[in-house]
């Protein structure tokens, strides 16, 4: 045995740590944090953004912030990292959603600046790219855009509207230009049968 009392992760304890390693401007470095993976919370980010602990809905909005803070996607799975743990946690789709957008420019020239329901922001371009996927049943479309170190947010419906009446025609695709990048939504053809 090694001496160290094992410890069991909780939120408040994840919480607590993540305020301390916090301390200052901007996010944590969570990129240069590896601690040893202390097991799983029962923390859930369902579709719609809402966070969800023991199956009760956070009601802290700034804990909410507090957590995405030191998110991290490592090899598919998502982990709530401080620089002494890591906890896994169940994401439903993604782990923000973009709930609204401004532009700046047009056609080409254009920048989409995205606006997560926690107030992440991200211009899309090369470093923040837009791809959507469509369910192979329905064919309904889920648009994405990336906000940082691997983490996407799933664009609203009523952005995603928004987003479409931006958009052309590039290549025998239909999608919107920003930060000097074509992002395709969907195949020209299958857009000219609907």
């Amino acid at each position: 045995m090694s001496g160290q009392k094992p410890v069991t992760p909780d939120a408040e304890g994840i919480a607590a740590a993540a305020k301390a390693a916090g301390k200052g401007r901007g996010l944590p470095p969570v990129h240069l944090w590896n601690p040893p993976f202390c097991g799983d919370l029962d923390i859930r980010i369902a579709r719609d953004g809402s966070w969800h602990y023991l199956g009760t809905p956070f009601t802290r909005f700034e804990l909410v912030k507090l957590f995405a803070s030191i998110l991290k996607l490592e090899d598919g799975k998502y982990y709530l990292v401080t620089p002494v743990e890591k906890v896994g946690i169940t994401v439903e789709d993604a782990p923000f959603v973009a709930v609204d957008f401004e532009v700046a420019g047009q056609g080409r020239d254009q920048v989409i600046t995205f606006t997560t329901s926690i107030g992440d922001t991200a211009a899309a371009g090369p470093d923040h790219m837009i791809r959507a996927e469509r369910d192979p049943e329905t064919g309904e479309p889920s648009p994405y855009v990336m906000i940082r170190a691997g983490l996407e947010a799933l664009i609203d419906r009523k952005s995603f509207y928004r987003l479409a009446e931006l958009g052309e025609h590039y290549e025998d695709w239909f999608g919107v230009w920003s930060g000097g990048k074509f992002f395709p939504l969907i195949p020209s053809a299958e857009l000219d049968e609907t």
